[in-house]
């Protein structure tokens, strides 16, 4: 989007604040379901500020406006805000104020900082209450959308992706048998009934997937459960007979704006209501009142991170055949960017087509990051017409890319060398960035760590020539879910709960060197328990991910034995696995990509 567009936008926007009466506007990232990937209809932030990146909070004042986002963003967002008005604040860099800080610092006493109750959770509303209260300043919730008034109506709001059962073959458990185990909790609790507003828990508890948010399989909807039945709030139009049938075993169906009425049967009640403060909405808790709020992180988090026998199973088949497709591009690239004609975007196109061919496919699990030379610095660059360049037989190339399947989720990231001979800052990052990666690969932890204690492992190396990289180590995986799932993660801003058997995890170090080129290296690992060092309670992660490592940017210097006899075990198991899914010149290609390293 044009900068003057941008501009025109906040003018209409600022009117409507007027009418308001408040001086500041928040416009979150977040959707009424405090998604991170948000359908079209519900990226207001996207579209008012011009700034497509998956997370970042917009303000705007009656003059001027920022937008806070994280470090995998800033080069992005730079380049997007550019002659729109709006400050850049980038999350994580030193003496950087936060949005409330901000706001608490440069507006005047008695002043209003306007907000939809429907996209703002109650954990941040209260952070930001705190903030404010010294300042004066205070938080007015308007029930109608502001950025929606403005932008009046969106093609294809109504439209009605169906829903899909997902059977227990790819499951391994009943709905019957998830709600079980979720009213179990709720006895803990002395919970009357639990709220659950996010998108993927209510797909995982009643094994149902959709496609109402991009590259995310899941469906608009809220669920209620009680001890004796879930109320389930979906449009109805998105249920066939199949689907309606599935869920009738155990769901009352109810449509989707009746989860008001619902609510506030409950605090007519005076029930007690488990609710998680970190993805319940204020307005969801406005429709509560007189309830008894039970405020505590939701149960189905963390059961639908341990994954089951049957999901693990699957999960290790989808990443067979996925790498088999990875192979299969890497072999085509190689022979075509020589011959020209190869861009990033055809690159991606080519990759993409190549997975929606594989067997038990559904969709892209995000949109694929193709980045060649300094494109690759910008850490989620979305490639489009107008940035798409040639690739040419030299330099360093960027491809972050997986599918959903239906028994799995992939993501994998591999750094290329289109060909030539890489730079010495080029081969030195890489193969410090491959030291992070083996160390969190073959690390192993008492059971009960949490992801920030094993994030240094993987920026040791960097740190040690004073480098760095501007995001986590990891984020969790779902089952045919969403390919970012909490709550587990590998960062320093890691959460408190633990790495669990059956986790499913990333394990992405990297280095972005802006304007020259950027590294990452992606494997996905299970969790899973060290029976090496039994009987004490260890954990391990076993690597799931089978696609060959760039060796030719490896400086086999750097690395120790151990490193180098892991590298050499890898490749050996990637060829063994995916050899006899593959023809002859593929196979020979592996072959060759997959030989032991090098060393002089």
């Amino acid at each position: 989007m044009r900068a003057g567009g941008t501009r025109a936008r906040l003018a209409r926007l600022r009117d409507a604040m007027r009418e308001h009466e408040i001086a500041a506007y928040l416009v979150p990232s977040s959707d009424p379901h405090q998604s991170e990937y948000v359908p079209e209809h519900w990226a207001r932030r996207q579209w008012m500020s011009g700034f497509t990146g998956s997370a970042g909070e917009l303000v705007v004042g009656l003059e001027g406006g920022g937008l806070w986002t994280d470090g995998r963003y800033h080069l992005q967002a730079r380049q997007q805000l550019r002659g729109s008005g709006l400050k850049l604040f980038p999350v994580g860099d030193r003496d950087v104020p936060t949005l409330e800080e901000h706001l608490a610092k440069t507006l005047p006493r008695g002043a209003a900082v306007g907000v939809d109750p429907a996209v703002v959770s109650m954990k941040r509303t209260r952070r930001i209450a705190r903030k404010f209260a010294p300042a004066g300043v205070t938080l007015k919730p308007i029930d109608e959308n502001l950025v929606d008034a403005v932008r009046g109506p969106v093609p294809g709001r109504r439209a009605r992706a169906p829903v899909a059962p997902l059977p227990t073959r790819f499951s391994g458990e009943s709905s019957a048998s998830r709600l079980r185990r979720v009213r179990r909790a709720m006895r803990g609790r002395k919970a009357d009934a639990l709220v659950v507003t996010t998108l993927d828990a209510i797909a995982w508890l009643f094994n149902v997937r959709g496609s109402d948010v991009a590259y995310n399989p899941v469906v608009i909807a809220y669920a209620v459960v009680t001890p004796d039945e879930a109320v389930l709030h979906v449009d109805r139009g998105k249920l066939d007979a199949a689907a309606e049938a599935h869920l009738r075993r155990t769901v009352r169906i109810e449509p989707y704006a009746g989860i008001r009425r619902t609510l506030r049967g409950l605090g007519r009640r005076k029930a007690a209501v488990w609710i998680d403060p970190e993805t319940t909405s204020l307005m969801c808790a406005r429709h509560l009142e007189g309830a008894k709020p039970i405020l505590a992180p939701s149960p189905i988090p963390r059961m639908k991170a341990r994954k089951n026998a049957v999901e693990l199973a699957g999960i290790r088949a989808a990443h067979r055949r996925d790498g088999a497709v990875m192979v299969r591009f890497l072999h085509w690239l190689e022979r075509s960017v020589p011959a020209g004609g190869v861009t990033e975007m055809s690159a991606a196109a080519k990759l993409d087509g190549l997975r929606a061919a594989g067997e038990r496919f559904r969709g892209l699990s995000f949109p694929t990051i193709a980045g060649y030379a300094d494109h690759g610095a910008i850490i989620h660059y979305s490639v489009d017409e107008a940035s798409d360049i040639p690739l040419r037989p030299e330099g360093l190339f960027l491809v972050d890319s997986g599918g959903h399947y239906l028994d799995g989720t992939t993501d994998v990231t591999r750094t290329l060398l289109l060909g030539g001979r890489p730079t010495d800052a080029q081969r030195d990052s890489y193969t410090r960035v491959l030291k992070g990666h083996i160390a969190i690969a073959t690390a192993r932890f008492p059971a009960g760590t949490t992801g920030a204690r094993l994030d240094t492992l993987a920026r040791a190396a960097l740190w040690q020539s004073g480098r760095d990289y501007p995001h986590g180590t990891g984020h969790g995986v779902g089952a045919f879910l969403n390919v970012h799932e909490g709550p587990q993660s590998i960062s320093h801003r890691s959460t408190e709960v633990p790495l669990e058997p059956g986790n499913i995890q990333s394990n992405e170090p990297g280095y972005y060197e802006p304007g020259a080129f950027g590294i990452r290296i992606e494997n996905l690992v299970e969790v899973v328990k060290d029976e090496a060092i039994a009987p004490r309670d260890f954990l391990r992660f076993d690597t799931l991910t089978l696609c060959p490592i760039e060796k030719r940017l490896v400086d086999p210097e750097l690395l120790s034995a151990g490193e180098r006899g892991w590298l050499d075990a890898y490749h050996a198991r990637v060829l063994d696995t995916l050899g006899p899914d593959l023809d002859g010149d593929e196979r020979a290609w592996l072959e060759g990509a997959c030989a032991p390293l090098e060393v002089s």
